[in-house]
């Protein structure tokens, strides 16, 4: 820590003698990432941690670590940019049909737009202990009498993301880094969010040649816990943010979703896509109901934030996603192992967020695909239909989910 502040303190007095010098200051355009950004803007040292008396996010200074951004790239020249802050893709730079590189994931030029004191977040990150919601912030191990009760982070509701301090907030260590693979560790102590168990969980993010996103969580516990890991990448693969997400191609491998109720958290129910404007087993425009004023549509924000239950069972082979943008040509298939996908249309961006290159990020901007057990399962696991979605991990038992994103031309 002392030769970081020398270094900082140094660095900072080369910058001031400059500037006194007249001399530009700007990184060497060789410097930057092929989306923009200059890594020195990611090197910070950081933790967070949540004041629970004045209920705020706070600088935990004696426990910060290096933050860095990581850069991935293949040979045909995509690059994917991701940071150990929350383990966060922070862009995906990929060929559209003029052969074009843009970027196709929202986030941000700098670190400390990530930091919660100035935007709550959770762009682009790697969500644990438990992504999406559990109801009423509390739920019961098998064996045992009395309830875990979690921080109701979730407009009071529910636990949402793992809590006020949840993996997206956290400085994941980085395991091992090279062209084209990143891995990324998180310890998790017992009571860490209020959640049992000391935990160790692992991210691995590897860029193959075939312009495929593969990531591999994997976590054991001592005790028994819950698990439920995702990635929140916002993704407009028109490749201009400036556009919304509403006039791209979606189609979702799926007969099924879990209805929500006006605070986003699934009643219980299962139901059938057909008929209703969940149905996208047939390509159509993500925002093709947006302003019909349909009541479940609209108590989402006026947007989608669902779940769907995907037909393929745990096949990470078989593909459960397919989006593409009719603009730039590029086209996404998605896969994974776990049985549901929320889909997230940017519901609550207002255009007041400023992120890469200055654009306001609006409403719709983007789509977060996110695969995960279903929303609640460690309260509803037992339900009919929700077996699948057992998120209880034990010794014996360690967790493992899968997901790709590949990316590719729209024939």
């Amino acid at each position: 820590m002392k030769n970081f502040k020398k270094l900082l303190f140094g660095s900072a007095a080369t910058v001031a003698l400059l500037c006194a010098c007249g001399q530009s200051t700007a990184p060497a355009e060789s410097e930057l990432t092929k989306s923009g950004i200059n890594p020195a803007d990611y090197d910070t040292v950081i933790a967070v941690t949540y004041d629970y008396d004045n209920k705020k996010f706070v600088p935990d200074t004696a426990n910060a670590k290096p933050v860095k951004l990581y850069t991935l790239t293949n040979k045909n020249g995509m690059e994917v940019c991701i940071t150990n802050f929350g383990g966060r893709i922070v862009s995906i730079m990929v060929p559209n049909k003029d052969g074009q590189l843009v970027d196709v994931a929202c986030g941000f030029d700098k670190i400390e737009n990530y930091f919660p004191w100035n935007y709550e977040t959770d762009f682009g990150c790697s969500v644990g202990r438990y992504a999406n919601r559990i109801n009423g912030g509390q739920f019961t191990l098998p064996g045992q009498d009395k309830p875990v009760v979690l921080d109701k982070n979730n407009n009071g509701y529910h636990s949402l993301h793992g809590g006020y301090t949840g993996w997206q907030y956290q400085v994941y260590d980085v395991v091992e880094s090279n062209d084209s693979s990143l891995t990324i560790k998180r310890i998790s102590p017992d009571g860490d969010n209020k959640f049992p168990g000391n935990v160790e969980a692992v991210v691995k993010f590897d860029l193959t040649d075939n312009n495929e996103i593969v990531i591999n969580y994997d976590a054991t516990t001592d005790a028994p816990t819950v698990i439920n890991m995702t990635n929140h990448t916002y993704f407009n693969l028109s490749g201009d943010f400036n556009n919304t997400i509403d006039e791209s191609i979606l189609q979702v491998n799926a007969d099924y979703y879990t209805p929500a109720d006006s605070t986003y958290m699934p009643t219980g129910a299962i139901k059938e896509v057909a008929g209703t404007v969940f149905d996208f087993r047939t390509p159509k425009a993500i925002g093709k109901h947006f302003a019909e004023g349909n009541p479940e549509i609209e108590a989402a924000g006026g947007g989608y934030d669902h779940n769907w239950c995907l037909n393929t069972k745990g096949n990470q082979e078989e593909i459960c996603v397919t989006m593409c943008d009719p603009r730039s040509g590029i086209k996404l298939d998605m896969y994974t192992n776990e049985p549901g996908v929320q889909c997230y249309t940017a519901n609550f961006q207002d255009g007041t967020r400023p992120g890469k290159g200055g654009i306001m990020y609006q409403k719709h901007c983007a789509i977060c695909l996110e695969s995960q057990k279903y929303p609640d399962s460690p309260n509803k696991y037992t339900m009919l239909g929700w077996e699948q979605s057992n998120a209880i991990v034990t010794p014996e038992k360690p967790y493992h989910s899968y997901c790709k994103y590949a990316f590719s031309i729209a024939k």
